[in-house]
């Protein structure tokens, strides 16, 4: 395995030597590279020593620098070149940067010509961590699928105590060996997956929906084009990034997102329903603004188009998973869901548990199969539950084809 390390600014950064010994003794060859603010605490020729490999230290070399690193695409090559990136220390000055895009170094550069798994391990002092900028920052990169080793809790060298401390190298060590292990299972797979509310309008500015924030639905997205499917994402109207290789098609309405399913049901293998569709909608609203008046209003709603059941009708050898979001009694919801709408596999969650269901960033949910086999998945961040899911898809799509 091949692995990039960056190594930002920070105190943390002499415990990359470290992480450099571990994952070397696991097979790992290790290419370092380093920020200019990451050699004012640690010296390139430590990292030299321990990889036996010149360390990349900036974009454009000297001009008597032989080397081939004087290339002005050498980042395009190592990035090719390489497995996985991890960055330890992740800084918030580069957690900012990767996730705005930014690119005025090698590592940041490298980072955005890298296509391959990326595991970062940010170490701050504790208010830089909890800043909400540097927690807008972290849900930005997580939501791209990039393994992320949470910071210790602990005193700091600023001498304050608490969350921010860099994780141990042996368990950032393990983090990389982990998601390197993570095969491309999904590989030749096109998987539909649909996420978000819809809005259904009342007026020109009004409009019905739920509290839906579609996260669920990217964390499974961004899972299963890690795992090497061809991912299309029918998505409502939420205020997240597009998982890195998804293909992203916005909608609206439910009338919208039934007519955008339909276009791409048919280089579809497998279909994840997970979009939360108003089930009513106004079928003739209002041209102009309502105005408000001491009258009261009544509204005489239609129900919108029941997707799901649809696709039951019409998926062939496909594999369908629904989802049963509910308030009460969801396991027998989600049976009966999955019984009159043809789906392979329900994943069935309470939506008024405080913490999970919508708009939160975890979730704990409950497997129903056709089989009649029922599997909990307890309370875990969304991305960790969309791979349990994305798992046992796995497993239903073999026991397909060794029936066919």
């Amino acid at each position: 395995m091949r692995v990039v390390l960056g190594v930002g600014g920070g105190i943390a950064a002499y415990k990359s030597a470290e992480l450099v010994r571990a994952l070397t003794a696991g097979g790992a060859q290790v290419q370092v590279v380093m920020t200019d603010s990451a050699q004012r605490f640690i010296t390139p020729l430590t990292f030299a020593a321990l990889t036996g490999r010149k360390v990349i230290t900036n974009l454009f070399a000297s001009a008597s620098d032989e080397d081939t690193l004087s290339s002005s695409i050498e980042h395009i090559r190592v990035a090719q070149e390489h497995d996985i990136l991890v960055v330890a220390p992740a800084t918030a000055d580069l957690m900012a940067q990767f996730s705005h895009g930014l690119a005025g170094d090698f590592l940041t550069t490298l980072y955005l010509a890298f296509t391959g798994p990326v595991v970062l391990a940010p170490a701050m002092n504790t208010n830089m961590w909890l800043h909400p900028a540097t927690q807008d920052n972290y849900k930005v990169l997580e939501s791209r699928g990039h393994s992320i080793v949470a910071p210790g809790d602990g005193p700091l060298a600023c001498g304050m105590v608490g969350p921010g401390r860099m994780a141990e190298p042996a368990q950032i060590a393990e983090a990389v060996f982990s998601r390197a292990a993570v095969t491309r299972d999904l590989e030749g797979e096109t998987i539909l997956i649909t996420a978000g509310p819809t809005r259904e309008a009342l007026d020109p500015v009004r409009f019905i929906s739920n509290r839906s924030s579609g996260k669920m639905g990217y964390a499974l997205a961004a899972s299963a084009s890690a795992r090497g499917a061809r991912v299309i994402l029918v998505s409502g109207p939420v205020q997240l990034p597009v998982p890195d290789g998804v293909q992203l098609v916005p909608v609206e309405s439910a009338a919208q997102m039934r007519e955008a399913v339909l276009q791409h049901l048919e280089p579809s293998t497998i279909i994840i329903k997970s979009a939360a569709v108003a089930d009513y909608h106004l079928e003739n609203p209002s041209r102009q603004k309502l105005k408000k008046t001491a009258a009261r209003l009544s509204l005489e709603l239609a129900p919108t188009p029941d997707i799901l059941a649809e696709l039951g009708r019409r998926k062939g050898n496909r594999l369908l998973i629904g989802f049963a979001a509910e308030t009460t009694n969801m396991v027998a919801e989600a049976r009966r869901k999955m019984e009159t709408k043809n789906c392979d596999m329900v994943v069935g969650n309470l939506v008024n548990q405080e913490g999970t269901g919508f708009n939160s960033d975890e979730n704990e949910v409950t497997l129903l199969l056709r089989t009649g086999e029922t599997i909990h998945l307890p309370r875990a961040s969304k991305r960790a539950i969309a791979g349990r899911i994305l798992d046992q898809l796995q497993k239903l799509r073999l026991a397909l084809y060794a029936s066919s």
